[in-house]
């Protein structure tokens, strides 16, 4: 006898929009007007305010999202990634197909941190200046909304993780996105904002084949940034607008979060999310479930991406003995907790291999061999009199450095006792895919080395990550 549609569990959406910068978005108080629809769909459900990605970039984003783990204990740090998660590890879809889902990836193939999915599908998201405007979102759309139908038709419940490319570069919304924020003239000879941008030997290249020829003012780029997430926000409303017509939006987990940042045209990391700057580290999380979570709801304590499968599994009544190493949001949304833990590891191994400690007043972050911004061993900044992070207080506060490297050092140890793992930040030779060289041992070594040549090389090291 065929379960009733009734009786089923509810469907559980994860939109997973890589490189979304939350303050770029206007539900989280961004001047400009960039996600109307999204910021209707926040409304409806509970939008978390200081939600963090702690270990940059994709790879271990999605790897702690989707296990509900910290780095310890996926072990994993680095965007190109070797190898799969550890065995011992449960991945949301792995734990939903057992509980009767049918799960379906697209746009995520490959990636250590997919594992377990039913179906695999992906979508066309690359280009350079050349092809014209990139339709991302909508290339997106086309494989997932008949999907999307075929899976409501049936009997199972369903598990859908989308993977959206609008905003990562390169930033090329088709009209009337592309200027939809911006009005001058992105060529003008008196603009030299992007100087600095077009002389980075590492990216320099890869930016000139996706940015108008003679560019010169950054604003342009940021207002396609901006662009491109107003871009998506429209198609991401058609999928709403899709589960209200087949009558299972109400019952369908819809979440909207991010695998890290983007830092535009902050800390001279031009247009791209590496660094362990806040722009990198905070990421949009809204969730809608009317059975269970109240509409218009803010929460404003911390949490990370390690705590989003322990909910989920909450919301959907699904009990595990999955061992996780993040929280059910739901004693936030209820009120039984004010906050997780505040004070926050962080790591990051894209272009840089760095790692830190966050807490609400102090951000430290050490260097573990020298980068190609050239940038100091050590930054130290007050989150409360300097939030943009671009006072260095390190040679000043060095007694607050001290301190924090004490508070990370002791967490460090204890995550390495409690999970058996060493911290892998530590042991990641040849991270960066440069054949010969295990670490940096200099800045000028990786300026030198490092770099995109073309969107083609770029989809290629996007690749790389996912062997």
């Amino acid at each position: 006898m065929k379960k009733s549609k009734k009786s089923k569990k509810p469907n559980i959406l994860l939109i997973g929009v890589d490189s979304l910068l939350s303050t770029h978005m206007s539900c989280y108080g961004y001047h400009r007007q960039t996600s109307p629809h999204i910021d209707k769909f926040a409304t409806e459900g509970v939008l978390f305010e200081n939600s963090f990605s702690p270990h940059i970039p994709t790879t271990s984003g999605y790897a702690s999202m989707l296990t509900g783990r910290d780095c310890f204990g996926t072990n994993c740090v680095a965007l190109r990634h070797k190898g799969g998660l550890p065995e011992s590890v449960r991945t949301l879809p792995e734990v939903l197909s057992k509980e009767g889902y049918e799960t379906l990836c697209v746009g995520f193939t490959g990636n250590a941190a997919s594992r377990g999915f039913d179906k695999y599908l992906d979508y066309t998201a690359w280009g350079n200046w050349n092809d014209g405007c990139l339709r991302k979102a909508e290339n997106l759309n086309d494989v997932f909304i008949p999907e999307l139908d075929r899976l409501a038709a049936g009997d199972k419940p369903f598990f859908a993780l989308l993977r959206h490319m609008d905003p990562h570069s390169p930033y090329m919304p088709p009209a009337p996105f592309d200027r939809m924020f911006y009005h001058g003239d992105p060529c003008d000879p008196a603009n030299k904002s992007m100087e600095p941008v077009k002389k980075f030997k590492p990216f320099c290249d890869y930016f000139m084949t996706w940015m108008p020829p003679g560019i010169t003012d950054k604003d342009y780029v940021i207002a396609q940034y901006d662009g491109e997430i107003a871009y998506m926000d429209v198609c991401i409303q058609r999928i709403f607008n899709q589960l209200q017509t087949l009558v299972i939006l109400d019952e369908t987990i819809v979440i909207l979060n991010s695998d890290h940042g983007e830092t535009i045209y902050d800390h001279e990391c031009w247009f791209d999310h590496h660094g362990l700057y806040d722009v990198t580290l905070k990421i949009p999380l809204i969730i809608r479930y009317p059975a269970k979570l109240k509409a218009g709801q803010r929460v404003k304590g911390y949490n990370q991406e390690k705590d989003l499968m322990p909910t989920v599994l909450e919301l959907a009544g699904i009990k595990s003995d999955v061992k996780f190493d993040g929280h059910s949001l739901m004693s936030m949304v209820e009120g039984k907790s004010k906050s997780f833990e505040s004070s926050i590891y962080i790591t990051e191994c894209t272009w840089m291999r760095k790692h830190g400690w966050r807490t609400p007043q102090w951000k430290l972050i050490v260097a573990l061999e020298p980068d190609f911004h050239f940038k100091p061993e050590i930054e130290l900044y007050n989150l409360v009199e300097d939030p943009d992070e671009n006072i260095n207080l390190a040679k000043k506060r060095p007694e607050v450095v001290k301190a924090l490297r004490a508070e990370m050092d002791a967490h460090i140890a204890a995550r390495e006792k409690e999970s058996g793992t060493p911290n892998p930040i530590f042991n990641q030779p040849g991270w960066h895919g440069t054949q010969g060289i295990d670490y940096f041992t200099s800045s000028k070594q990786a300026y030198e080395t490092l770099h995109i040549g073309d969107p083609v090389q770029a989809r290629k090291i996007q690749a790389e990550s996912r062997k």
